[in-house]
């Protein structure tokens, strides 16, 4: 039985920010001229005004200030209000692959390690832009890599799900290198025109090398034990699918196509189950919470994290315990966590332990205890 460590991250992040004046901007036009546009029908009560949004609302209710996207022009085109990407044609790279490309070669080049060495690439994110092939194969082969490579969908779970699976085949020996990438266009699947969520989500892709401890060439993270969970929930959902077409309503409406949420629900029931989760996590590996030298959580809310993160630690932790990357680049769905891990790891020492944990739609909850090594 191997040891399983990650050897290398890397993160890829787009040029393009939105902060939250210009995404204000946008929003607020659009639903001026959509209340102007129904006056009649609004005023019959047949529907409903669209409120303005402001900077204040959207820092108060999540903590962003800002947010990477792969195109912030669509989105801020009131008339458009979605990213828009040219068309390529089957023989050129998808645009996911050339993300994952971006924070693959940075994670390898982090681990020591040639493309070649990798027998396993795991593309983990909560949506991609095709079904087959596999976008992990085109990573794989793009890259240069050896093995086998397919994908994975757990939503914002993803990554740590993928981590699970790469230490699982490190340990049995099935692979010896592995690389899990997780390219997020949050941007495609978030509806820009809702006030309640427009604010919410931001573009990345994320990599990590894992590979048998014993290979490492440098610093690295002993993956000392991993534990995912789900529980079936309908309040974080997207009904978009290659289904959609044979049903009655067809493409009439795209916002049940788009990310949809029961905020308040998630809020209420997905906290106890991540704070459970965690601590008994570390109490079967005889870990107390004072032995964690950091948390790297899930990036979606900062009133989820600080929660979390005191309920996880008995008492507030100290800024540098469970850093925050989300004021930066708003929810990144999978790939939150494993930003907060590539930026704010490297000052720990050899024996500091620290917890990476992602949580999402499903509900499903991905937690990943590491040593320093």
């Amino acid at each position: 039985m191997h040891r399983p460590a990650i050897t290398g991250s890397g993160v890829f992040t787009p040029d393009q920010v939105i902060t939250n004046d210009e995404l204000v901007a946008a929003f607020n036009a659009y639903a001026e001229r959509f209340n102007a546009e129904n006056a009649d029908a609004i005023a019959a009560g047949h529907v409903s005004a669209k409120a303005p949004s402001s900077s204040e609302f959207i820092l108060g209710a999540s903590g962003i200030e800002q947010r990477h996207v792969m195109d912030k022009t669509g989105v801020l085109d009131p008339a458009v209000m979605h990213p828009q990407f040219r068309q390529r044609s089957d023989d050129e790279p998808s645009i996911m692959a050339e993300m994952a490309l971006d924070a693959g070669r940075k994670a390898l080049e982090q681990a020591g390690r040639r493309a070649d060495e990798v027998d396993l690439v795991i593309c983990a994110a909560s949506n991609h832009e095709r079904p087959y092939p596999a976008i992990a194969i085109e990573i794989q082969q793009l890259l240069g890599a050896g093995g086998f490579a397919f994908d994975m969908n757990v939503a914002c779970s993803s990554a740590t799900f993928g981590i699970q699976a790469a230490s699982d085949m490190i340990r049995s020996g099935s692979v010896r290198c592995a690389l899990v990438v997780s390219p997020e266009i949050c941007s495609g699947h978030l509806e820009w025109r809702d006030r309640d969520c427009h604010f919410i989500f931001g573009d990345v892709c994320t990599a990590l090398v894992l590979e048998r401890a014993e290979d490492a060439k440098g610093a690295h993270f002993v993956v000392r034990s991993t534990r995912c969970a789900t529980q079936f929930s309908n309040n974080i959902r997207n009904n978009n699918g290659f289904l959609r077409r044979t049903r009655p309503d067809g493409l009439k409406d795209r916002r049940d196509m788009q990310f949809m949420q029961e905020g308040r629900k998630v809020f209420k029931e997905v906290l106890p189950m991540v704070s459970a989760h965690i601590a008994a996590h570390l109490w079967d590996e005889s870990v107390e919470a004072s032995d964690l030298r950091r948390l790297w959580l899930h990036q979606a809310n900062k009133s989820m994290n600080d929660f979390i993160g005191k309920k996880v630690m008995g008492r507030v932790p100290e800024p540098d315990e469970q850093p925050n990357i989300l004021q930066d680049y708003a929810n990144t769905s999978s790939a939150g966590s494993i930003i907060a891990f590539s930026k704010y790891s490297s000052d720990l020492q050899p024996g500091d332990a620290g917890l990476i944990c992602s949580f999402g739609a499903g509900y499903s909850v991905g937690s990943v205890l590491v040593e320093r090594g």
